[in-house]
């Protein structure tokens, strides 16, 4: 089976841990994600300066080595992304912010993606959000 996964809470929040269990559990079980995309507050588990204390488990960059490791698409709204500070280095540069804290397996786009992802996979699944 091939899914779309969208997760909509930050890296902090349980159902973005569960998002990635659900992805790690779908992979080991022989099916395919076609895409991942991070939207609303899920951006922030892309972002490169998010630092989880030390007696929690570390939700981004848990998803940073799944997704390199695998080479999934990973797919972070780049509206959503532009609202919450994370920035790539072109956005960086085209907003004239000094910072840049979206790194490298991540890329931005629009939630077309997200739409053409659900069109490829058998399955969309959805996880946070309000």
């Amino acid at each position: 089976m091939k899914f779309a996964i969208a997760v909509f809470s930050p890296a902090h929040a349980p159902s973005s841990r569960r998002a990635l269990q659900f992805a790690q559990a779908a992979l080991a079980g022989g099916h395919d994600i076609v895409r991942l995309f991070f939207y609303q507050d899920g951006v922030h588990s892309a972002s490169a300066n998010v630092v989880a204390p030390q007696d929690e488990l570390d939700v981004a960059a848990n998803w940073r080595s799944f997704i390199s490791e695998h080479q999934l698409d990973a797919v972070v709204c780049i509206a959503a992304a532009l609202r919450r500070g994370v920035l790539n280095a072109e956005e960086a540069q085209r907003y004239q912010r000094p910072a840049v804290n979206l790194p490298a397996p991540w890329e931005l786009s629009g939630l077309g993606q997200l739409h053409e992802g659900a069109q490829s996979a058998d399955r969309l699944i959805c996880f946070g959000g309000d």
